[in-house]
C-alpha cells in the first residue's frame, strides 16, 4: 500500500543518518558499537514491533527495513522518542538485502503481515516466495530462523507450501498464535496485529529454518523469542 509522502521527509531522514541508513555500512559492528546478534524485520511499518523487540531484548541488535520513505520516517519518530540504542532502520528494498549484510550474519528474520500480493502474476513479489527465500538463505546464520506472521489464511497456506518446497524445516506452526498462552506472553504485536486480533481474527504464524547446507560453517547463534 502506497502512502502520501510526508513533507520534508528526505531532509528528516538525512538529518538522522545515524539511525536510518541509506548506504551500505562499513560493518554492523561499527554501526552498533558491538558484536551482538542481528535480527531484522522486512517491512517494519511504523516501527512498533521492532522497537518492542529492542526493548525486550537489549542483548540483540534489531534492524527495521522498509522501502517507503514516509513509513520509515514514522518508525524513526518512535525510535528517536524511545532513545533505544539497539535499533537501526534501513530505507531499502527487500530484494537488495544481500548488498547490506554479509553472508550468514543475521540470526533471525521477521516477516510481519506482509503484502499478500493476491494476484497470481504477482506471486514472486510475496516476501515468502522462493525468490526471496534464496536471499534469506544467504543472509541467515546456520539454523537462523524466519518468523512469519499474518492474518491472511490464503497467504499463510501458500507460504507454508513455498517454504516446504524450498526445503525449509517448519519448527512450529500456529493456526492462531494468540491462543497459545506461552507464545502470547512473549509476543510483541505489530500495528496490524492489534487491529486484526481486536476483531477476533486468527493470527497465523510459522517459525522455520533452512537445513544445513554443504560448505556453510556449523555454528548456531542464540535466538531471541
Amino acid at each position: 500500500m502506497r502512502v502520501r509522502k510526508r513533507k520534508g521527509v528526505e531532509d528528516y531522514l538525512k538529518a538522522h543518518e545515524d539511525i536510518v541508513l541509506q548506504e551500505v555500512p562499513e560493518s554492523w559492528e561499527v554501526v552498533f558499537g558491538n558484536a551482538q546478534p542481528i535480527e531484522i524485520e522486512v517491512g517494519c511499518g511504523k516501527g512498533d514491533f521492532i522497537l518492542g523487540m529492542a526493548r525486550k531484548h537489549p542483548d540483540v541488535n534489531f534492524i527495521g527495513i522498509d522501502l517507503q520513505e514516509t513509513v520509515i520516517s514514522w518508525a524513526l519518530d518512535k525510535v528517536l522518542a524511545a532513545d533505544v540504542p539497539n535499533v537501526r532502520l534501513l530505507f531499502v528494498n527487500g530484494k537488495d538485502l544481500g548488498d547490506y549484510f554479509p553472508e550468514h550474519s543475521v540470526s533471525r528474520l521477521y516477516l510481519n503481515f506482509s503484502d499478500p500480493w493476491p494476484k497470481k502474476r504477482h506471486a514472486k513479489r510475496r516476501l515468502t516466495s522462493s525468490s526471496f527465500l534464496h536471499i534469506y538463505e544467504e543472509l541467515l546464520v546456520p539454523f537462523g530462523e524466519i518468523a512469519f506472521k499474518t492474518d491472511n489464511q490464503g497467504l499463510f497456506e501458500w507460504s507454508l507450501a513455498e517454504m516446504s518446497e524450498f526445503g525449509l524445516i517448519l519448527e512450529q506452526v500456529w493456526l492462531n498464535c494468540h491462543a497459545d498462552p506461552a507464545f502470547a506472553k512473549e509476543n510483541v504485536e505489530t500495528e496490524y496485529e492489534r487491529k486484526f486480533s481486536a476483531k477476533g481474527q486468527a493470527i497465523y504464524r510459522v517459525l522455520a529454518h533452512f537445513p544445513k547446507r554443504e560448505g556453510v560453517r556449523d555454528e548456531v547463534s542464540e535466538m531471541s523469542i
